[in-house]
């Protein structure tokens, strides 16, 4: 049986990313900086995954496939960040509970391998979001 692990989901700004944005949402900089999470080097290992590793990040709001890195600062055991982007877009909740703004901090998710599974592009991604 496939390992998981429950960990709290953290979206948010990283350097790569922002220069990734300001390269253009199409280019391969963008794609690398936000088709990644961070991760504890203990929940990895708990996975059996190394740097790199396709991972499978599942909540209540959808999945999306991602390269799992390992987080660069310290430990972090039972969280896992996602740079902003669509593929955190795409398993976060849309719901603003009145304060015109989604959560992007705090949602349960479950992480497992998936080292046979692509990360879509950006074209696959918006195609399964939103079938066109």
């Amino acid at each position: 049986m496939q390992q998981k692990l429950k960990v709290t989901l953290l979206t948010g700004r990283t350097i790569e990313q922002g220069v990734g944005k300001e390269a253009g949402k199409g280019t391969k900089e963008y794609f690398e900086s936000t088709t990644m999470c961070y991760m504890d080097a203990g929940d990895m290992k708990k996975l059996g995954i190394r740097n790199n590793t396709h991972v499978l990040v599942t909540t209540p709001n959808g999945s999306v496939v991602l390269r799992a890195v390992k987080f660069p600062r310290g430990a972090m055991p039972g969280l896992l960040y996602i740079p902003y982007g669509p593929w955190a877009n795409a398993i976060v909740s849309n719901e603003t509970t009145s304060i015109g703004m989604p959560s992007f901090k705090g949602t349960p998710a479950e992480v497992e391998p998936a080292p046979d599974k692509p990360v879509l592009t950006l074209k696959e991604l918006l195609k399964k979001e939103f079938g066109r």
